[in-house]
């Protein structure tokens, strides 16, 4: 059948030209293919003799010879040199030159039976550069270091070099019409069959294609003498998966190995596609190196994020919740944190740490494909139980297991996943499990262990790397965790410890009171308050607070609040009192050493308070460094409910707050003052008289101010919701703390709540007695018959013979007028003013000593007595408790005879 010839065909390289001799010797026909390639036309050629006109003189005598011989019968075949007369299509540009034609001359015969010759032309030119590329050709075909695949256009192997046979065993002609499912696996063939197609169809390049597929090992790939070995990789390329590779398959089985293939479409000499070029190379070991490269920087990754995340929380279930969540799933499947639990409770060397048998509580536990905890491990279940760890459980491994053996050595443990039979929830998921002990500070705090499912690589020596880097960052930070716990609870508790137990207890003041400590997240701060009993039924209120945090502001609050205990109950007035907590404080940052509180910086509490705190921190900054020095703010206020007049006085701290009845809250004018321990300002006081129904608020700064709102703001918001607190005071002061914001945590905070109600005037007794002897019979006098108007007849006996020694006293050593003054609340107290400052003191009268005796029987018979400076000299008082019809009171008699 009549067709035309493949594409590829050696005549759209060679170009073959053909002509004609007849009987006489002289050229009868000339192809179109002569005349375009020898650039010479038909006219030219066609009846001319051959020799004359195109062959050069010096050899016509040798052509005629030749023509003769072929005019005889005889073929011939050569090279023949011609001068072309012309430059026809493909005339180069050395047309007109001398040339060398290859000619082939076949004999023939005419019609009429005479002698003529057919003859073939090729130009020797074109033939030599023909031969030149096909040796090239054949050299990169045959010698080049990657497979080297020719597809036909029925995508079939027309043929494969030398290395693309080393590497999948057997010589080269056997993969000849072949395609790609005799050397790949079906579904990677598959892949490069549809890619060799689209190549075909449209033209368009692919390049490095990735395909997988196996290799006889090198044990069994034949030996190659023209091209050299493809040297087979250590290991097979491995899976998807962050682990690192299985080893070596056995000689004699199959290689895994990674291709990267280029394709390209074959184009002929006519432009007619003749098939798709395909160059293979082995990436095996650049895929391994850029995993292994890939692993690398997913590690750094972890361990940056984990940097970066993990210890910014002093919790501990915080600190072990964000290794998990770093962990899960980047690097495992499932997680778990197991602390040791004595040293969650404080013990430092719990018993069992030594040979990893003490005590452990799961603090967390995370999972990426359950959310119930698994028991993972051969020693993930505890000894007499049959189910998983919980968290919050407290645990033990046996002494045998991988888990308690991590402990006790300090060296990380791979451990095998368990059997399939296993149930599910046993753990048969689990295929790989890292026990890593938590080591911080040379001690072992506790055990991570990580878990991978199946499905995933199992654990390796960089995964064990990584994992006991990963612990190690962790244990420092729940070891400083469980530290900052355990100073933090020791401090509260030194701080609750200095607060007033329970509800205090004031004549003519309702008292509520809160103390709200910030989060664990924050240090203990030096916040306080004190409710203190004065005589004469007078109520000293104080606010306080420690600039600092920790510990040592916890015992500088302790100290300061022993200190303003003290000097109350020494009855100096409230500018004294603060003047000499001033003092106090002063000296305790003068005396610390280098263990002192380090000064926190003050906060915009008011305009007032504000600059005192700027004064302070300039006058305080001359020669010591405010870390050395205690610095505090207070605000100390003393009511009389008799004359209900409140005296304050401030060092530095927020004003107080007063809501009479009816009318909005109102910031208190009291002079701000200098903190506690800055030294060199005197301290005023401000006197306010106080209605019955008044509620009088003092308070610290965190109840006002935080990071989300300015103080100027929380006292707006402090106010408004004191003008709201119509109600008793317990739900008025929670009607506060839920009005603001307290709950950020940042601060302590500290709250004051007083209702006013002064003593009513039929339980004051006040009267003035002239400096002579008779007034001693007086005033028992006024004395019993206020006790009988009171109801305390029991009473009367002893108020009338201590009465009768106080006011002998004042007329014995003291001058001036005498007052006598009777106080009814919960107690009865006995006041006696006189005009001299010198203060009574009490001693022990000889057997034979006739006086001396009158304080020794005060002190017998009354609940306590006492003396204070006034204005203008002293008060001596005694206090008596209300019969209460239980308790027997002391007899005067007894009292008296027991002083002798």
């Amino acid at each position: 059948m009549w067709q035309s010839s493949p594409p590829g065909s050696i005549y759209d390289y060679i170009r073959v030209a053909s002509f004609s001799l007849g009987p006489d010797g002289r050229i009868d026909r000339w192809s179109e293919r002569a005349a375009e390639m020898l650039g010479i036309p038909a006219a030219d050629a066609v009846g001319k003799d051959p020799v004359t006109a195109f062959v050069p003189h010096e050899l016509h005598e040798q052509a005629h010879r030749t023509v003769s011989q072929i005019l005889d019968g005889r073929e011939w075949t050569g090279l023949v040199p011609y001068r072309a007369r012309g430059a026809g299509r493909d005339a180069g540009p050395d047309a007109g030159d001398g040339r060398l034609a290859e000619i082939y001359v076949m004999p023939s015969e005419t019609a009429d039976g005479e002698r003529a010759a057919v003859c073939l032309v090729v130009d020797v030119r074109a033939l030599r550069g023909i031969e030149t590329d096909l040796a090239a050709s054949q050299a990169v075909f045959g010698q080049s270091p990657m497979g080297f695949l020719l597809f036909d256009t029925d995508l079939r192997i027309r043929r494969v070099n030398e290395r693309f046979a080393t590497v999948f065993g057997g010589p080269a002609a056997k993969y000849r019409g072949g395609g790609p499912h005799d050397f790949l696996p079906r579904s990677e063939a598959e892949r490069l069959q549809a890619a060799l197609r689209r190549v075909l169809e449209t033209g368009e390049p692919v390049g490095e294609m990735q395909l997988v597929g196996t290799v006889p090992a090198p044990s069994t790939a034949p030996a190659s003498g023209g091209a050299p070995a493809i040297p087979a990789p250590t290991t097979p390329e491995p899976a998807a998966s962050s682990g690192p590779a299985s080893p070596a398959a056995p000689a004699g089985e199959a290689d895994r190995r990674r291709w990267s293939v280029s394709l390209y479409r074959l184009h002929g000499a006519s432009g007619r596609p003749i098939g798709v070029a395909a160059l293979a190379a082995d990436v095996t070991g650049r895929r391994r190196a850029e995993r292994e490269a890939a692993s690398a920087r997913r590690n750094l990754a972890l361990l940056n994020e984990a940097g970066a995340r993990i210890g910014n929380s002093l919790d501990l279930e915080t600190t072990a919740r964000t290794l998990l969540d770093v962990a899960v799933p980047q690097f495992c499947d499932l997680a778990s944190v197991d602390l040791y639990q004595g040293l969650l409770a404080g013990d430092e060397a719990p018993p069992g740490m030594a040979d990893g048998s003490a005590e452990l509580r799961r603090v967390a536990f995370a999972s990426a494909v359950s959310d119930a905890p698994l028991a993972t491990t051969t020693c993930g279940v505890p000894e007499g139980e049959a189910g998983p760890v919980e968290v919050g459980a407290v645990h033990r491994y046996p002494f045998n297991s991988p888990c308690a053996g991590a402990l006790r050595t300090a060296q990380a443990q791979i451990i095998p996943g368990r059997e399939s039979e296993e149930r599910a929830e046993l753990g048969a998921v689990v295929h790989s499990t890292l026990a890593v002990p938590m080591v911080a500070r040379d001690t072992v705090v506790g055990l991570v262990q990580f878990s991978r499912t199946k499905g995933s690589e199992p654990f390796g020596e960089r995964d064990t790397a990584l994992a006991v880097d990963l612990a190690a960052r962790a244990a420092v930070c729940i070891d400083n965790a469980r530290l900052y716990r355990r100073e933090h609870e020791r401090a509260l508790i030194l701080q609750r410890s200095l607060l007033p137990p329970g509800d205090p207890e004031a004549a003519g003041l309702d008292i509520a009171c809160r103390y709200l400590p910030g989060t664990t997240a924050t240090e203990v701060g030096g916040d306080w308050f004190d409710v203190i009993e004065l005589p004469g039924h007078r109520t000293a209120l104080v606010v306080g607070d420690v600039m600092g945090r920790g510990l040592r502001a916890a015992v500088a609050m302790g100290e300061l609040r022993t200190a303003v205990r003290t000097l109350a109950l020494l009855d100096m007035e409230p500018a004294e009192v603060l003047s000499a907590l001033d003092e106090i404080a002063r000296g305790l940052g003068a005396t610390g050493g280098g263990a002192r509180t380090t000064a926190r910086a003050p906060r915009s509490r008011s305009a007032a308070p504000a600059d005192a705190r700027a004064q302070a921190l300039r006058c305080g900054s001359g020669t010591a460094d405010l870390s050395e020095v205690y610095l505090a703010t207070c605000v100390y206020a003393v009511y009389d409910p008799v004359t209900r007049r409140c005296t304050f006085a401030n060092a530095g701290h927020l004003p107080p707050v007063i809501v009479e009845q009816g009318e909005d809250a109102l910031l208190l004018d009291v002079p701000p003052g200098m903190p506690l321990g800055v030294g060199g300002e005197p301290f005023e006081e401000t006197e306010v008289e106080l209605p019955d129904g008044a509620l009088l608020a003092l308070y610290t700064d965190g109840l006002v101010e935080s990071r989300d709102h300015p103080l100027d703001e929380g006292l707006r918001a402090f106010q408004t919701a004191l003008s709201e607190a119509g109600r008793p005071l317990e739900d008025a002061c929670d009607h506060v703390l839920n009005a603001l914001d307290t709950r950020h945590g940042e601060d302590d905070i500290a709250l004051l709540m007083a209702r006013v109600h002064g003593l009513p005037k039929d339980s004051v007794g006040d009267w003035n007695l002239a400096p002579e002897a008779r007034s001693v019979s007086r005033a028992r006098e006024l004395a019993r018959d206020q006790l009988t108007d009171w109801g305390l007849e029991a009473l009367v006996d002893t108020t009338e013979l201590l009465v009768s020694e106080l006011v002998t006293n004042a007329l014995r050593h003291g001058h001036g007028e005498i007052r006598l003054r009777l106080l009814l609340d919960r107690t009865l107290v006995c006041e006696v003013w006189d005009a001299d400052l010198a203060q009574p003191r009490r001693r022990r009268a000889r057997d034979t000593d006739e006086g001396g005796r009158g304080l020794q029987l005060v002190g017998l018979l009354s609940a306590g007595w006492g003396s204070r400076r006034t204005p203008r000299g002293k008060t001596v008082w005694f206090e008596l408790p209300l019969p209460d019809g239980d308790t027997a009171l002391p007899d005067p008699a007894d009292a008296l005879l027991s002083l002798f």
